[in-house]
C-alpha cells in the first residue's frame, strides 16, 4: 500500500516540469507575440469576439474542458489494470502529450482567425477533408452524449440525494442569469450569494432525496416520484428501472439546454461549476495531505444505494491494487484500452473544439495561450489524478468496472471528512461535483454537435436542409441518437468506443497542428506534434477496429445484449466505429499528401494563418 498523497506530489512535480519547461519552449517554437493582433481584438463583435482577462478565460476554458471524462476514465482504467498504470499516463502523457494538443489546437486557432480545426485542415486539404473532420467530430459528440448520460444515470441511481442537490444547482444557475442579465444585478454580491446557495443545496440533497422509480437499497426518506414501474425503458434490464430512467431525463435536459439562449443555463452555470470545481479538487487534493501528514480519524461508509456498506478507510493508502494484469476480462488488453480509456485527463479530442471553438475568440493577448492552453490541461490533469486517489481509497462497490464509478464520491467524501465534514455529506457534495461537470460537458457537447452541422451544410439552399439545421430539430437528431448509443446498457461498451472516437479526435487535431507547421516554415520541426500524432493515432485505430470487427460482433453472435433495442445498439456501435477509422485513414490521406507537397519545396500560395515571420517574444512567466 502506498500513501495516496505521494500519487498527487508525482503528478505535480511531472506538471510543473512541463509547464516551466516544455511550454516555455513551445510558446517559442510557435511565436507567440503580443504584438501580434489576436482575433478577440480584430474582430471584436461583442458576442463571440471579445478579448477577456486571463484569469476570466482560464475558468471559463477550464470549466469547459474539465467535465466528468477525466474522472470517470481514470476510475475505470485504475479498477482495470491498477492505479500504477493510470497515474503514469496521466502524470507524464499528461505534459507531453495532451498539453501539447490543447496548446497547439489553441494556437494554430489564433492564427486562423479564430476559426475552428475543420476549417484550418479545410485551407491546406480542401474542403472534402474539412467536411471528414467536421463529421467525425459530430460523430464524437454523439458518444459523448451517451456516455455522459449514462455516468449521470449511475451517480443519481446511487447517490439520490446529489439528484436533489443537482435540481437545486441547475434551478440557481438559470435564477443567477435572470439575475445578471434581466435584472442587471451587480456581478460580486450575486456570485457570493449564488454560489453560497449552490452550496446549500446540498443539505437539501441530504434532506429530500430523490428517485424516480423503487428499488431495493434507497435510503428510507427518498422520495420517490413515478413509483416502482419503469421496467419498459430501454436498458432497464441491463441496469435498473431508476438509472434508465435518470439516462432519459439526463438526455431531456441536454436537448432543452442546448437550444436555450446561452444567457439563461450555459454562462451562469459554468461560472457556479468553477466554483465547484476548485473547491472539489482543491479540498479533495488538500485533504490526502493534511489527512497524511496531520492524521486521518477512521471512518466507515454507508451508502446501500451506491452497493457500498460498511467499508472502513482508516488511512489514506491505496487500497486497489497497484496492477492487476495486462489483459482485464470486461475492457481488454491494456494496448490499446488503458490509453483510450483514459480519455481526459491525459489528452482529449474534445478540447481541441473547445480552443479552438470558443477560447480562441476571446484570448486577449497571444502569450495568454501558454497559461489557458497548456495550463488549463494540466489543471484537468490534476481532476484525473484525484479521481484515482479517491478511487483508490474505497472497495467494495462491487466487481464490475460501472459499480467501480460510484466509489468516486465516497473515496472524494473520505478526503474531505479531514476537515471535519461528515461523509455522506461530503460524499453529495463530491458527486454534486461529479454531476455538474458531467452535465456541462453534455449540453456544451450538444450545442457544438448543433453548430457542426450547421457548418457542414453551410447556408441552407432547400427544404431539407432548412429543417436539419433548425436548432430544435437538430438538437432532437442528437439526442436520439445519444440515448439509441446508450441503450445497450453496457459501460465496457460504451466508453471504450467514445474513448477511442474522442482519442481519435485528439490525433486529427493533431494531424491538423503538424500540417500548419509543415506549411508555416520548412525548418520548423514536426517531433514535438507527430511523435503523439503517430502514437495515438496507432492506439485509436487498433482500439476501434477492435471494437467494430471483433468485441461487438462477438457480444451479438454470444447473445450478449439486453432486448432488440439492445442488440441493435451495439450494431450501430460497430458500424460508428468502423466508419471512424475510415474517416482516420482519409484524413490521414489528404495530410499526408500536403505535407510531402509541402516540405517538398513545391509551390504553396496563400497559405492562410501561416505562423508569420519572426519578432516573436517569449511571453512572461505565469
Amino acid at each position: 500500500m502506498v500513501q495516496v498523497m505521494w500519487l498527487a506530489i508525482a503528478a505535480l512535480a511531472t506538471f510543473s516540469a512541463g509547464y516551466l519547461g516544455y511550454s516555455r519552449y513551445l510558446a517559442r517554437f510557435v511565436e507567440l507575440d503580443d504584438d501580434r493582433e489576436t482575433p478577440a481584438h480584430k474582430y471584436d463583435d461583442g458576442q463571440e469576439y471579445v478579448p477577456s482577462k486571463k484569469p476570466v478565460l482560464l475558468g471559463h476554458h477550464y470549466s469547459s474542458i474539465a467535465g466528468g471524462a477525466p474522472i470517470a476514465g481514470p476510475i475505470t482504467a485504475a479498477a482495470a489494470f491498477g492505479w500504477i498504470p493510470a497515474v503514469i499516463w496521466v502524470a507524464v502523457g499528461n505534459p507531453l502529450f495532451g498539453a501539447v494538443h490543447d496548446f497547439m489546437s489553441l494556437s494554430s486557432s489564433v492564427r486562423h482567425d479564430g476559426k475552428s480545426i475543420g476549417y484550418i485542415i479545410g485551407q491546406y486539404v480542401g474542403e472534402r477533408g474539412k467536411d471528414m473532420l467536421l463529421w467525425f467530430a459530430y460523430l464524437t459528440i454523439i458518444l459523448v452524449i451517451a456516455a455522459f448520460a449514462y455516468l449521470i444515470g449511475l451517480v443519481f441511481d446511487a447517490f439520490p440525494w446529489t439528484a436533489t442537490a443537482s435540481f437545486v444547482y441547475i434551478a440557481l444557475a438559470i435564477l443567477f442569469g435572470v439575475y445578471l442579465y434581466q435584472l442587471n444585478g451587480p456581478f460580486l454580491p450575486g456570485a457570493v450569494a449564488f454560489v453560497a446557495l449552490v452550496f446549500g443545496g446540498v443539505w437539501v440533497g441530504l434532506e429530500y432525496p430523490v428517485a424516480l422509480f423503487a428499488r431495493e437499497g434507497l435510503p428510507a426518506e427518498t422520495i420517490v416520484l413515478l413509483g416502482s414501474s419503469g421496467e419498459f425503458l430501454p436498458m432497464a434490464n441491463a441496469t435498473n428501472p431508476n438509472m434508465a430512467g435518470w439516462v432519459l431525463v439526463t438526455v431531456l435536459y441536454a436537448f432543452a439546454a442546448s437550444v436555450l439562449p446561452v444567457w439563461v443555463l450555459l454562462q451562469p452555470r459554468d461560472f457556479l461549476t468553477s466554483s465547484l470545481l476548485y473547491t472539489g479538487v482543491g479540498g479533495m487534493i488538500l485533504g490526502a495531505i493534511v489527512g497524511t501528514v496531520v492524521g486521518f480519524t477512521d471512518i466507515t461508509i454507508n451508502v446501500a444505494s451506491a452497493g457500498i456498506e460498511g467499508v472502513q478507510v482508516t488511512s489514506l493508502t491505496t487500497q486497489i491494487p497497484g496492477w492487476t494484469g495486462f489483459i482485464h476480462p470486461e475492457l481488454g488488453a491494456l494496448f490499446p484500452f488503458l490509453f483510450v480509456t483514459i480519455a481526459c485527463g491525459t489528452i482529449s479530442g474534445f478540447h481541441s473544439l473547445v480552443s479552438s471553438g470558443t477560447t480562441a475568440k476571446q484570448l486577449n493577448k497571444e502569450s495568454d495561450a501558454r497559461l489557458i492552453g497548456y495550463g488549463g490541461m494540466l489543471g484537468e490533469g490534476l481532476l484525473a489524478i484525484t479521481a484515482i486517489l479517491a478511487v483508490s481509497l474505497v472497495v467494495g462497490a462491487g466487481d464490475s468496472l460501472s459499480s467501480a464509478l460510484v466509489t468516486f464520491p465516497a473515496g472524494g467524501g473520505a478526503l474531505l471528512t479531514v476537515f471535519g465534514v461528515g461523509v455522506t455529506a461530503a460524499a453529495t457534495f463530491i458527486g454534486l461535483v461529479f454531476v455538474s461537470f458531467l452535465l456541462t460537458s453534455t449540453d456544451t457537447a450538444m450545442r457544438l454537435g448543433r453548430y457542426m452541422l450547421e457548418e457542414i451544410v453551410g447556408t441552407p439552399e432547400t427544404d431539407l436542409e432548412r429543417t436539419v439545421t433548425n436548432r430544435y430539430v437538430n438538437a432532437g437528431v442528437l439526442s436520439l441518437a445519444g440515448y439509441f448509443l446508450v441503450a445497450s446498457g453496457q459501460w465496457s461498451n460504451i466508453w471504450p468506443l467514445f474513448g477511442g472516437a474522442n482519442q481519435a479526435l485528439a490525433a486529427l487535431a493533431l494531424l491538423v497542428a503538424t500540417v500548419w507547421l509543415a506549411n508555416w516554415d520548412d525548418n520548423k520541426q514536426l517531433v514535438s506534434t507527430g511523435v503523439p500524432l503517430v502514437f495515438m493515432l496507432a492506439v485509436t485505430v487498433i482500439a476501434l477496429a477492435t471494437i467494430g470487427l471483433y468485441r461487438n460482433p462477438t457480444a451479438l453472435l454470444a447473445g450478449e445484449y439486453s432486448g432488440l433495442v439492445g442488440a441493435a445498439s451495439l450494431a450501430l456501435q460497430s458500424v460508428i466505429a468502423l466508419v471512424l477509422v475510415g474517416l482516420i485513414f482519409g484524413l490521414v490521406w489528404f495530410s499526408y499528401n500536403n505535407i510531402r507537397e509541402a516540405r517538398g519545396g513545391l509551390d504553396r500560395e496563400a497559405i492562410v494563418g501561416s505562423g508569420g515571420g519572426g519578432g516573436g517574444v517569449e511571453p512572461g512567466d505565469d
